[in-house]
């Protein structure tokens, strides 16, 4: 950085769409799937209230090799390239 440059704030969050293809860390290693819903108000899933807004959504995913679906906000997304 140059002495006198100005530092602009960067929102990591990126914003994903119902379709699309993405990857996350779990427990089991690196999983991806398609985004079936997106959530931009708190919600209820598998016994816990999940916290979203329009500014911090949430996401459902299905798995790619399972039927199993998760849910995770964007910041623990990455969009894949099909």
């Amino acid at each position: 950085m140059v002495k006198g440059e100005s530092v602009e704030s960067v929102d990591m969050s990126e914003r994903f769409s119902i379709g699309d293809h993405v990857a996350w860390n779990s427990e089991a290693g690196r999983v991806s799937g398609a985004i079936i819903r997106v959530h931009t108000r708190d919600f209820e899933y598998k016994g816990h209230t999940h916290r979203a807004s329009p500014d911090d959504p949430q996401y459902e995913i299905q798995s790619d090799r399972t039927d199993h679906i998760a849910a995770h906000k964007g910041a623990a997304l990455t969009l894949l390239d099909d």
